[in-house]
């Protein structure tokens, strides 16, 4: 048994409409009946499908593992759903960056504030602290007029 990797290529289709949702949906190949080519309209079972399903419906033998067009499509499908999680992880984790910064740039301005406020109200009491000095009555002047 050979494994071969192969690249992923992930087709999107314009209709001409933007939509969000629809490019992080992820089709659901199983769901989809196959059409016949004649053109009438009626779903009809492929050729392969009928296959497919006389191989599954023989009572002696068992289908050891899964069909290799069902594992690639689950693989992809797995890959896709990983990536459009993995881009909702980094709009999140942008938009908590975003909230930190704006708090931290609210929590420095407050900061510098508080230090203004704590400089002006050291320098009144510094000022306050010389005025009582000033008009306090010395001790060796009211000790001069006691004698």
């Amino acid at each position: 048994m050979c494994i071969v990797a192969r690249p992923i290529t992930i087709f999107l289709i314009d209709n001409g409409e933007e939509n969000d949702e629809d490019l992080f949906t992820v089709p659901d190949m199983e769901a989809r009946p196959a059409v016949n080519s004649t053109g009438n309209g009626n779903a009809h079972v492929s050729e392969q499908q009928e296959a497919d399903q006389a191989q599954t419906a023989m009572p002696g033998k068992r289908r050891r593992g899964r069909n290799p067009v069902d594992k690639e499509y689950k693989r992809l499908k797995r890959l896709l759903r990983n990536r459009v999680s993995a881009q909702q992880a980094r709009e999140r984790k942008k938009v908590y960056v975003n909230e930190l910064e704006s708090r931290a740039q609210e929590l420095q301005d407050k900061n510098s504030k508080l230090e203004e406020k704590i400089s002006t109200l050291m320098n009144e009491n510094t000022m306050l602290r010389k005025i009582l000095m000033n008009t306090r009555p010395k001790v060796d002047e009211s000790a001069e007029s006691k004698q």
